[in-house]
Parts: C-alpha cells; structure tokens; sequence
C-alpha cells in the first residue's frame, strides 16, 4: 500500500478534518513524504524516543501513534524535537498522528474501548468540544456495578502500573457513566448534567474531589496511558484488515 493511501483510509475513517480547528495537535501525517511504499506498521501511544527507536529497529514504515510530536506550532527543531524528529527522518519512518479524532470516534476511539470494557450500552457521544465529542455516555448493559466493583474490572481490564484512584461520592449502584479519557475532567460538569452514577477519565486536578463530592458522583482515575491504548489498537487491526504487517509498542507511564 501506498503512505498516501495508508493516510487517507485513515483520515476518512477517523473523520480527521473535523477536529482540524479543534485540536492542538496537528493531526494526520506529520513527518514523511506522501509518496512511499508502506508494508510494515507500528503503533503506540506515545512518539518519543523510546517508542521511535523501537519502530525503527522493528523496520516499520510507518508509526502511527496518538500522541505526536507537532502540537500548536512548531518554530524549532531543536533539543527533544529533534531527537525525536532525527531518527524517523533518517531511516524513512513517517509519523501518523490521531489525537481527538482518535478519542472521539464512537467505534474505534479510547472512550469506546473503555465503553466496551464497562458494558455500557445505549451509548452516546460525550464530552462536547465544539461541534464535536471526545467521549461517551450510557448505562451498564448488565447487572450495577458496585463502586468498588467498577474499580475491579477497570484495573483487570486496563492494567495500569498504578492502582485505579476512586473518588468515592456517588451511589450505592452505578448505572450511567460518562467516560473522557486521558485528561478529561474538564467534563465533569457536563458528566453531572447527564445525572450519571460515574464518570470515568485517565487523571485529575485538584478541584474535581470538590466537585465530585459536591454532585455526589464518583469519579475514576484509570491512568491516562491506561485508558489511551484502545485507539491505536484498534487502528492496529484495520491495518491487518487491509493486507499490512503491525506491531505495538507498549511503553506505559504510571501516569
């Protein structure tokens, strides 16, 4: 397959234009040339040195990755950019970003993993941001869970290297979640708006344990990388859907 028409599927499929004037990050193919053959894809969360030089030692063509190396604009390449930028550029690895189109996506973004991992059903787009969402909402598909019990089957199914932080303030029985990944407590309120039981994002700030207390809603604190590995991995398997070799490079943070 050609890079160019690697980047387009992509761009089609994740709707990638729409968060053009959204999104801090400069979505899309970052670094490379448009025309090159692509054979070999490799994914992972993040695009640093770690997971760079791992991509060019395991022959990849492309990395694809959700967080990227252009955010707001780029004057210098210099000191950790170009450390990072170096590598690619000399062994002919382009760089695919997906940042909020990849959380947004109702199917294969990072929300609807962690929708997929909770159960929930009967979901809708969340977390506004202009015209568009970066999350989801909807009601548990079986039996509540306990708030304990949702904290369980978060840490079994994310696996972060730190145990899922509880913000205990909401009900007995948990029903409706709202879920942002990453850093997305700045939905809150919009997640009590909804009358949800939890909501679930990767990490907090200082004012939400007022809040959540105050609204009497649980909060989960699941770990940012944690909860941002879904959508490369599900980029992951389009990719061998469409004839291409992958790998993924897991580098988690902790954090």
């Amino acid at each position: 397959m050609q890079l160019d028409a690697f980047c387009e599927r992509l761009d089609d499929r994740l709707d990638t234009a729409a968060y053009a004037d959204l999104d801090v990050s400069a979505n899309g193919l970052q670094i490379g040339p448009e025309a090159a053959s692509v054979d070999h894809v490799t994914f992972a969360v993040d695009a640093a040195v770690q997971t760079i030089e791992t991509a060019v030692n395991e022959g990849a063509d492309v990395l694809v990755v959700h967080h990227g190396l252009i955010w707001d604009d780029l004057e210098r390449v210099t000191g950790k950019h170009f450390r990072r930028i170096a590598p690619l550029v000399q062994n002919d690895v382009a760089l695919y970003v997906s940042h909020l189109p990849l959380d947004g996506h109702q199917e294969l973004g990072n929300a609807a993993g962690v929708g997929d991992v909770i159960g929930l059903a009967d979901r809708e787009p969340f977390g506004e941001l202009g015209p568009e969402y970066i999350g989801q909402v909807g009601r548990v598909g079986g039996e509540p869970y306990s708030p304990d019990g949702l904290r369980d089957t978060l840490e079994a199914e994310l696996e972060p290297l730190r145990s899922v932080q509880l913000l205990d303030f909401g009900p007995d029985t948990i029903e409706d979640v709202a879920v942002v990944t990453g850093s997305g407590v700045d939905w809150f309120d919009e997640a009590v708006e909804h009358d949800v039981d939890a909501f679930v994002t990767g990490e907090g700030k200082q004012a939400v344990y007022h809040d959540a207390r105050e609204a009497e809603v649980h909060v989960y604190l699941a770990g940012h990388y944690a909860t941002e590995t879904f959508g490369v991995r599900s980029l992951r398997a389009l990719a061998e859907d469409w004839g291409l070799d992958t790998s993924f490079i897991d580098a988690p943070t902790g954090l």
